[in-house]
């Protein structure tokens, strides 16, 4: 069992308020009547507070339960649910009724499922397309355990944003993230480029699990190879005494740097922040892509 270093409190930069608004109620009940999970609740988001205060929420499909078992991730892990074939249509309507400009669509690990649960992803693409066409669409995937064309059948579906998160340095994976394999993530954001270059790609990490500065470089240069667009940085959280620990709490200033050195890499946008999570902010952040393509191809066309 791993456990957190004694009595490590988190730093003032790490505190949030309580969930205390009308909105977030609302937004709650909204989702247990359609009967939607969600990885804010069930990955503990310290952010779920401000998110769903402004109805945005990350709704996770394929079940509740994982058939991975992440040294970081407080989803729960054991005999998987059974797909509810109604799940597209209720996001649909939740989707409408909320009236969403941006929706995070992401999942458990379905390990079990032929096709990792790529055709689920995109029925639910489909579903909000046809719900409330003005939404955009950022999707969140799991690895799919590389199952052939998996990650085409989403990218076909028409996300607008396609998103994979790499999570940690390779170093760490067997103690972080041993069922998946680095380079194989890798592998997919490139893939989905490679099918839709208009089609923006996304992917994250978390800090203060025992990585070096030199290693998170190596993975913006990994990142920028495979020509992925949006990268995100966030402080790691310990759920649980029973999760990897927090190695250390990486100060605000240090995202700053983080920051600068991914622009100067060439991303066209960059979140890096004690708090920030791969969906903290993503419908501003998708409009905040859009300007910074719309200037690069502008910039490009002037030269």
């Amino acid at each position: 069992m791993q456990t957190q270093t004694p009595n490590r409190k988190k730093p003032d930069w790490l505190r949030v308020k309580a969930p205390v608004s009308k909105t977030y109620q609302e937004t709650r009940d909204l989702m247990r009547r359609l009967k939607l999970n969600t990885v804010c609740e069930e990955a503990a988001c310290p952010n779920i507070g401000e998110c769903w205060s402004k109805k945005h929420a990350t709704v996770m499909i394929l079940g509740s339960v994982c058939t991975r078992a992440c040294a970081f991730c407080n989803i729960a892990t054991g005999r998987p649910d059974q797909l509810d074939p109604h799940e597209p249509e209720h996001i649909a309507e939740a989707v409408a009724e909320l009236k969403l400009e941006h929706v995070v669509i992401t999942s458990v690990d379905r390990d079990d499922l032929e096709d990792g649960g790529a055709h689920h992803f995109a029925r639910v693409i489909s579903s909000i397309r046809m719900a409330h066409p003005q939404t955009t669409i950022e999707v969140l995937t799991p690895d799919f355990l590389r199952k052939e064309g998996a990650v085409e059948k989403v990218i076909e579906a028409r996300p607008d944003v396609f998103n994979h998160n790499v999570e940690t340095v390779p170093r760490l994976y067997p103690s972080v993230r041993p069922g998946a394999r680095y380079f194989h993530s890798l592998s997919i954001l490139k893939k989905a480029k490679e099918h839709a270059p208009d089609i923006f790609t996304k992917s994250g990490l978390m800090v203060g699990l025992g990585e070096t500065k030199e290693e998170l470089y190596q993975v913006m240069d990994d990142f920028r190879s495979a020509d992925v667009d949006f990268m995100t940085i966030g402080q790691y959280l310990q759920p649980t005494p029973k999760h990897h620990p927090v190695e250390r709490f990486v100060p605000p200033d240090e995202f700053a740097g983080y920051e600068k050195m991914a622009y100067g890499k060439g991303f066209l946008m960059v979140s890096a922040s004690p708090l920030t999570r791969s969906s903290y902010h993503a419908g501003d952040d998708f409009k905040k892509l859009q300007a910074a393509r719309f200037a690069a191809l502008k910039k490009a066309a002037a030269s």
